[in-house]
């Protein structure tokens, strides 16, 4: 019996089976086994272990291996030493910005030039210092990889373009961020996170759960117009975390949710039910909601949407039409129904010739925060007047982000209307006490509304 015990003990096991089940370690327990014994020590640093670890948490490849002239084990080492503390979040955002930068190599190769270099650990620690608030980790990693981009034009965070309203967001980098770290009353311990030079609108992460807004969500602040109150600031709520946040923005850039339009990335979103054929021609539809030119109090909701009308190629030449006029019937929320109708589209009765594609952009508003329309065209043959026929455009929805009030507005046992974000958490802070008003903020959201109302159904 003493025999066969002493045959089963690790240190007489042969290599292959140890290494076997040490590779299903990750890389917490396999430095815990290297306590266990002396042969176990020498296993666990075994370079095909730690070549998976490097690539599985840092991303690392043969070339960069054989750049550092360093062994697996040591340059695992070497990241957790610099990078440890975002060892959850850094294969994920390490990622998406080499996806993103990937993407836009072959598609809008001047925004790589705009993206700077990764903030060290101790520019980062300044600026918590600065501001007095912690920086969430999966912020500080993202920024450790690149720290934003250089103010230009056109912005990495996505663009809208009307015929008399532009916006392109500017990612911030942590130093600018910092100089638009907010304290005013409204908008207590909020980090800008990106900026647009000619709305002046930013997205912000609140860095505290002050007023209302829950810890590290990201948002569009919207003045509430109908208070005397400047404090009294609405949320559209475009993130519960920085990780979501930005990932969420990437992967709609990469798959092509969002169209590239003139080199820049139009943050229009299209769901692929809206899209109708009629005979040889096929429409579909996307659309987006524009913070800047919205509001809660009010109830006013700013909607912009792009129409794509194609005939196939393969439509024989007698098919060649000209749109004469549209039809909408809209649909809002509260089940109210309109109809309009009008010639052309956007003052233009664009002639469709086999292959061709005609696209044209319009906007709308609404007092309820969701909505569809759908419709017809109605076109003739070029070579038959008197042959007129209707196109259907597909059913599309237009829904605003969720939203919610702030505490000032809550307090007051105000109504809200729906998709608003009930904020039940026991634990939130709101921070009474004297501070600049918000004028600063609130001047910027009215600049854009200024000579940008949009009329109906364009």
């Amino acid at each position: 019996m003493a025999a066969a015990t002493s045959e089963l003990r690790v240190d007489h096991l042969p290599s292959d089976p140890l290494l076997h089940i040490l590779s299903f370690l990750d890389f917490r327990d396999l430095v815990h086994c290297s306590y266990v014994s002396r042969r176990l020590n020498e296993l666990s640093k075994h370079n095909p272990l730690w070549r998976s670890l490097c690539s599985k948490h840092w991303l690392l490849t043969d070339a960069d291996r054989l750049q550092s002239g360093v062994s697996w084990f040591c340059l695992f080492k070497q990241y957790y030493r610099d990078l440890g503390r975002y060892i959850q979040f850094y294969p994920v955002l390490k990622r998406a910005w080499e996806q993103l930068k990937s993407f836009l190599q072959q598609r809008c190769p001047r925004m790589i030039a705009s993206l700077k270099e990764g903030a060290t650990e101790v520019e980062l620690n300044d600026i918590e210092a600065q501001i007095g608030c912690r920086l969430p980790d999966d912020y500080r990693c993202s920024y450790r990889i690149h720290n934003g981009q250089k103010l230009v034009i056109p912005g990495l965070m996505g663009s809208m373009s009307l015929s008399n309203h532009y916006r392109s967001e500017v990612l911030l980098d942590v130093e600018t961020a910092a100089g638009g770290f907010q304290q005013r009353k409204g908008m207590r311990r909020c980090l800008p996170l990106t900026f647009c030079f000619h709305t002046g609108l930013s997205q912000y992460m609140a860095l505290e759960p002050a007023e209302g807004r829950r810890m590290f969500e990201s948002f569009y602040p919207c003045p509430d117009q109908t208070a005397q109150d400047p404090s009294a600031i609405d949320m559209f709520i475009t993130g519960s975390c920085f990780l979501e946040w930005f990932t969420t923005y990437v992967h709609n850039v990469i798959t092509g949710e969002y169209p590239i339009i003139r080199d820049q990335i139009f943050r229009y979103v299209h769901d692929k039910g809206c899209v109708a054929t009629t005979g040889d021609i096929t429409v579909s539809v996307s659309t987006s909601f524009l913070p800047e030119l919205s509001s809660v109090h009010p109830p006013h909701f700013f909607f912009t949407y792009r129409i794509r009308i194609e005939m196939s190629s393969s439509a024989s030449p007698e098919a060649a039409c000209q749109l004469d006029s549209r039809y909408w019937k809209i649909t809002t929320s509260d089940g109210n129904v309109e109809e309009v109708q009008g010639p052309g589209v956007v003052g233009e009765f664009p002639v469709m010739t086999p292959g061709k594609v005609h696209e044209y952009a319009s906007c709308t508003t609404f007092s309820t925060p969701s909505e569809y329309m759908e419709g017809h065209y109605t076109f003739h043959r070029l070579a038959n007047k008197e042959e007129v026929f209707h196109v259907a455009i597909p059913r599309f929805h237009m829904v605003c982000p969720p939203f919610r009030e702030p505490v000032v507005r809550t307090q007051k046992a105000s109504t809200s209307f729906t998709p608003r974000l009930d904020d039940h958490d026991d634990d939130g802070e709101y921070c009474d006490g004297d501070g600049d008003d918000f004028g600063d903020l609130r001047g910027i959201n009215m600049a854009a509304l200024e000579g940008a109302w949009c009329p109906r159904h364009i």
